[in-house]
């Protein structure tokens, strides 16, 4: 029997708010520290409970930043196995004094507007080096690096407006400024009719972005 799949909202309230957000059917974190060897005392250790539970999250290592991703693989959502490993990380982190930078955790998508999409899924993949999902919606970083391509179905042309845009999903409680930042840099707000799920904001000229969160999708 498969292991039960949680809400993201039922994730959202059970991990430390200090440290975690889920973002795009995943778990994550950013944690900053005084130096390198820090940083990487703190991947050693996750690295020793992600042994022990047999659950391995991606961990992201830069000066003075680690950044910590989960997600159960193999249903392909979260579940109480991310639950557990987020608590043992976030001990690990207070532990070694290692501070929350919850603005730094995001994740950047590219949108591309397609009328065939089999047709121009290949060349995406192709240009970037990533792998097809099983679905066929997206294609994807095999080094789990890069930015996630999908595809949005179109209907007919649309000439007026951007074919590509971006899709920047944030911690949902940070949404509200980002956009008020977007703002005040020269943006607008192009429609909130989707929000909380998505915000579509554009740049002077018009050009498009999504600013998303997992509120108001379902998730069950």
């Amino acid at each position: 029997m498969a292991e039960q799949t949680l809400s993201d909202s039922d994730v959202t309230a059970a991990v430390d708010p200090r440290h975690w957000r889920v973002l795009l059917r995943t778990l994550r974190a950013t944690f900053t520290g005084p130096d390198f060897a820090t940083g990487a005392a703190f991947v050693a250790r996750i690295a020793e409970v992600a042994d022990e539970a047999n659950h391995h999250p991606d961990v992201l290592l830069r000066w003075g930043q680690v950044t910590v991703t989960t997600s159960s693989h193999d249903v392909g959502r979260l579940t109480q196995r991310d639950i557990d490993l987020a608590r043992a990380v976030s001990a690990i982190a207070d532990e070694l004094g290692m501070e929350p930078a919850v603005q730094r955790s995001e994740m950047l998508e590219i949108a591309v507007d397609a009328l065939d999409i089999p047709a121009v899924r290949p060349f995406w993949a192709a240009v970037f080096g990533y792998d097809v999902s099983s679905d066929g919606s997206e294609v994807s970083d095999p080094a789990g690096v890069g930015p996630t391509v999908w595809f949005q179905q179109m209907d007919e042309p649309r000439p007026q407006r951007n074919r590509i845009h971006f899709d920047i999903t944030v911690p949902h409680d940070l949404a509200q400024a980002r956009i008020r930042a977007v703002i005040e840099a020269g943006g607008h707000l192009v429609s909130d009719e989707a929000a909380p799920s998505f915000w579509i904001v554009a740049d002077p000229e018009g050009n498009e972005v999504c600013i998303c969160t997992w509120q108001g999708r379902s998730t069950a």
